[in-house]
């Protein structure tokens, strides 16, 4: 079976070198908060090109304390999109704010036209998290203009999107604040839970390592009423001495993979969503869309095939159960997120497929009958 994420082809490239870094970590005796944090954080800014790296507990903490840090109080609208993981949204809802959903685009990425039309007709709306959705880049020349026009606090969810940029600009470089996740399934992913808030700002990272840290200034001194939030040495050491600098050549690797995919891929039944034209994508998925009365049939007739899918999302997250009793909004009711989340199927994009397996995805691809 042609797998969406080969953990074990991860593990056969890297398990020596990771077991180096624990050990190292373990001989040192200092397992939270240590040096190799400071290292990891280090490094991942200059990958980023920002100033400061601030490593959480999880892709959900770095955009809830980048809210807070942001002034993000309860019964305040967040503009966001209703595509994404559940986290993007919950990080909104745990600051008893409001999240407002804007429709999404072609790509599947939130419709910046639409956040325009959304901000000038909401002037309450003062905070935005857009999502770097899929890999690609979000437009940071229209992101920035909103920014400006509408003085907006904004957190950017960059979870899929390390290594992505718009025409030279990384992603996570527009708002305040951004965020990123390290959970295994992610492009530069560790061995559990992490995650990292990126900033540029000397005062939201010196923020945000107090609120990680119970709130702490000093030891035993607990300014505000922090997190429990910390990424943990040996994640850091993993991430710095053997994920990190693999990731260029995995993102190659990817993108290999994607065009792969967009020249071969040629089935009427079969589409494949635009990629923003100014994005250079890190392919953190390969989105398709089926009809979606048929996707259940697609999906049986890859795995028949020996292809695992995926979908990113089933559902927007505005029809999720925890949404019935949480208060949110709708913009202009989201109608084509609502078709677009039915009809999507990821298929296998991660550095470990060889060149006959992407062949053979593609092959069962330009197959199905419908």
């Amino acid at each position: 079976m042609i797998l969406s994420n080969d953990f074990k082809r991860l593990w056969a490239d890297t398990g020596p070198d990771v077991l180096a870094a624990v050990a190292r970590v373990g001989a040192s005796g200092w397992y939270i908060l240590g040096p190799n944090v400071a290292a990891f954080e280090s490094a991942l800014a200059s990958f980023w090109g920002v100033s400061h790296a601030v490593g959480v507990a999880s892709g959900l903490d770095a955009i809830e304390i980048g809210l807070r840090i942001l002034d993000c109080r309860p019964g305040a609208l967040v503009l966001t999109s209703p595509i994404s993981a559940f986290a993007t949204t919950l990080a909104i809802l745990k600051l008893g704010a409001v999240p407002v959903f804007v429709d999404c685009d072609a790509s599947g990425l939130i419709d910046l036209d639409a956040c325009r039309q959304a901000l000038a007709a909401r002037p309450r709306i003062r905070h935005f998290v857009p999502v770097h959705l899929f890999g690609h880049a979000l437009d940071a020349d229209r992101l920035d203009e909103l920014r400006r026009r509408f003085e907006l606090a904004i957190v950017e969810d960059c979870a899929q999107s390390i290594g992505a940029a718009w025409r030279g600009r990384p992603t996570g470089g527009v708002g305040q604040v951004a965020a990123t996740s390290f959970y295994p399934t992610k492009n530069l992913g560790a061995l559990g839970d992490g995650g990292a808030l990126l900033t540029s700002s000397e005062e939201y990272a010196a923020q945000a390592r107090k609120l990680r840290h119970y709130g702490q200034s000093r030891r035993y001194q607990h300014d505000v009423a922090g997190y429990n939030s910390r990424l943990d040495e040996i994640q850091a050491a993993i991430l710095h001495d053997v994920f990190l600098p693999r990731l260029e050549q995995w993102t190659a690797a990817r993108r290999r993979v994607a065009g792969f995919y967009l020249s071969g891929i040629r089935n009427p039944r079969v589409a494949i969503p635009p990629p923003p034209a100014g994005s250079l994508s890190c392919w953190h998925l390969f989105p398709v869309l089926v009809e979606a009365a048929r996707k259940d049939a697609f999906h049986a007739h890859m795995r028949a095939a020996g292809v695992e899918t995926g979908e990113h999302y089933p559902a927007p997250v505005f029809h999720q159960p925890a949404l019935r009793a949480a208060p949110h909004e709708l913009i202009g009711g989201c109608a084509r997120s609502i078709r677009f989340c039915a009809s999507e199927v990821s298929l296998p994009v991660h550095p470990y497929l060889t060149d006959s397996e992407v062949a053979q995805v593609i092959d069962a691809v330009n197959r199905w009958s419908g």
